[in-house]
């Protein structure tokens, strides 16, 4: 092979990688865009008017009620468990019932599928169990196992060393819905920082 024919198939090959290298770097650039992009169609701002009403209404940020509605019925009004919780926020009857006492108000059950209700109502029982756990993990343990089992658990020193937070949940289901639950506070706060109101 001729010394032309070797340095033509060199100049070649540099520019194959030089493409290469340069897709790379388009690759990795572009690729937080593209996950944030992502992360924002599958973490909407969603009923943002409701709330950011009822976040500061109740002392209850923000970020706790959009990942709480993401979970619970990834922003469907009309979602209904098998346990029959119903709405954005996946309150039970007992629950709803319970909570009417706090605020003195006339809803039927079905109400809650009315995303306003469900909001409202979230905020009120994270209001309660924010102030009686006061830790955010803590509280949403108690918004699915309920307040008295996650009491018993932070009695329990294998579960509690301080009596305030869960070092263990021994439920998988409630272990693994708080993960749910803080992880989707932590995309939202990552993929709208200032967007959204603590």
């Amino acid at each position: 092979m001729s010394k032309h024919k070797k340095m033509r198939r060199k100049n070649r090959g540099r520019k194959v990688l030089t493409i290469l290298f340069a897709i790379i770097v388009l690759v990795l650039a572009f690729t937080p865009y593209v996950i944030k992009f992502a992360e924002k169609n599958t973490h909407p701002l969603k009923y943002q008017n409701y709330i950011s009403k009822y976040s500061k209404e109740y002392n209850v940020p923000s970020d706790l009620l959009f990942a709480t509605v993401k979970v619970e019925s990834s922003f469907n009004p009309n979602a209904e468990s098998s346990a029959g919780a119903l709405g954005l926020t996946q309150i039970t009857p007992d629950t709803f019932e319970w909570l009417k006492t706090k605020t003195g108000e006339e809803y039927e059950f079905e109400d809650l599928k009315r995303p306003e209700i469900s909001i409202k109502y979230c905020a009120v029982f994270y209001s309660i169990l924010l102030e009686k756990f006061g830790d955010t993990e803590t509280a949403v343990a108690a918004y699915h196992a309920g307040m008295n089992q996650v009491s018993t658990w932070l009695g329990n020193p294998e579960y509690s060393a301080d009596g305030i937070t869960l070092k263990n949940i021994p439920s998988k289901t409630t272990s693994h819905y708080v993960y749910k639950v803080t992880n989707a506070m932590h995309v939202y706060n990552n993929i709208y920082e200032k967007e959204i109101i603590k």
